[in-house]
C-alpha cells in the first residue's frame, strides 16, 4: 500500500515545480492583456447592473499620438478629472473555487459583470475624489477592447484621437531601445485598424493631433461642446496645474509634455513610404494620399 506521505510529498514537488516554470517563463507580449471574455458552462450572460458612472469619456488613440497633452488640457477644467491611465481593461475578477460563478450567478452576476462593476466603481470613485462631475479616461490600450467599454457603459462617450501612423511610427522607433520595424509597423496597425472600427461604428468626436497642436483654443472648444461644458481659457494653461507625476506607464513623461506648454507636433519623415494598409487608413482619416501633413 502506498504511502499517504510519501503521496503529498510528491503532489508539493510537482506543484513547486510548475511555479518554478512560470516563474522563469519570459512574459507574454501582446497588444491586448485581457483575455477573452469566458462564457459560464452553461452559457450564462450577467444581466447589465446600474451604474454609477452612466456616462464616462474614453480618448481612444494608438500610442504616440498625443493623448497626455489632450488628459492635461481636459483636466485643467473646473469640471473635468482626467487623471494618469488607468489601465482598468487589466483589472479583473478572479473567481477562485468552482462554486463561486453559482454563487455570482444566483445575483445575476458573472465574471465579466463583476469587472464591469469593479471598473465602474473606480471611475465613480476617483470622480468623487476629484469633485469634479466629468470622468475621461484616456489609456490607449483601451482603444483595442472598445466593443467591450461599450457594452459596459452604452452611454459613454468617445473622443478619437488620430495622428498620422508615419509619425506614430517614427515616435516609437525613437523612445525604443533597438527597435525592431516589423514589430513596431504591426503595433501601429492593430492599433489603426480599432481606431477605425471604431470610428465607423460609433457616435465618437473625432479629432487629430495635429489640429489640436496647431489650433489648440479651436480644438479644445469642439471637444467642450460635443462634452457639454462651456470652454475656459485655462485650459491651455496646462503647465500651472497639478496633473500628478508623468512617469512610463501612466502615460507620456517626456520633457516635451514636461515643459506645460503646447508645442508644435513632429511630422513623419515625408520621404518615408507606409505599408498598403496605414497608407490606406491614413487617407481614409484626411491625411491626402497617405502622406504626412505639410
Amino acid at each position: 500500500m502506498r504511502d499517504p506521505r510519501m503521496s503529498a510529498i510528491g503532489k508539493g514537488l510537482r506543484r513547486r515545480g510548475r511555479l518554478m516554470a512560470q516563474a522563469v517563463s519570459p512574459p507574454r507580449r501582446t497588444l491586448d492583456a485581457m483575455p477573452a471574455p469566458r462564457q459560464a458552462a452553461d452559457g450564462y450572460i450577467a444581466p447589465r447592473a446600474q451604474r454609477l458612472v452612466e456616462s464616462p469619456v474614453f480618448v481612444l488613440s494608438s500610442v504616440r499620438s498625443g493623448s497626455t497633452l489632450l488628459r492635461v488640457l481636459l483636466n485643467s477644467h473646473s469640471r473635468i478629472r482626467a487623471p494618469h491611465e488607468m489601465h482598468l481593461r487589466t483589472l479583473h475578477v478572479h473567481l477562485s473555487r468552482e462554486f463561486t460563478g453559482d454563487a455570482m450567478q444566483a445575483l445575476d452576476l458573472d465574471k465579466d459583470e463583476l469587472e464591469h462593476v469593479l471598473w465602474d466603481r473606480v471611475l465613480h470613485l476617483e470622480l468623487e475624489r476629484s469633485g469634479k462631475d466629468v470622468i475621461v479616461d484616456k489609456t490607449p490600450p483601451n482603444t483595442l477592447i472598445w466593443p467591450r467599454l461599450h457594452r459596459c457603459w452604452p452611454n459613454a462617450r468617445y473622443i478619437l484621437l488620430l495622428r498620422h501612423p508615419g509619425a506614430v511610427i517614427a515616435s516609437l522607433t525613437d523612445r525604443r531601445d533597438a527597435p525592431d520595424r516589423e514589430e513596431i509597423l504591426a503595433e501601429v496597425l492593430g492599433y489603426a485598424e480599432k481606431l477605425e472600427e471604431a470610428r465607423l461604428g460609433l457616435d465618437a468626436h473625432v479629432i487629430t493631433y495635429e489640429e489640436l497642436t496647431a489650433e489648440p483654443e479651436k480644438t479644445t472648444r469642439g471637444v467642450c461642446d460635443y462634452l457639454g461644458v462651456p470652454w475656459e481659457s485655462a485650459m491651455l494653461e496646462y503647465g500651472s496645474k497639478d496633473h500628478g507625476t508623468y512617469r512610463p506607464q501612466l502615460g507620456d513623461w517626456s520633457s516635451t509634455i514636461k515643459s506645460g506648454r503646447i508645442q508644435p507636433a513632429r511630422t513623419a519623415d515625408p520621404m518615408a513610404e507606409l505599408p498598403p494598409r496605414l497608407a490606406e487608413l491614413a487617407r481614409a482619416w484626411g491625411y491626402p494620399d497617405g502622406a504626412p501633413p505639410r
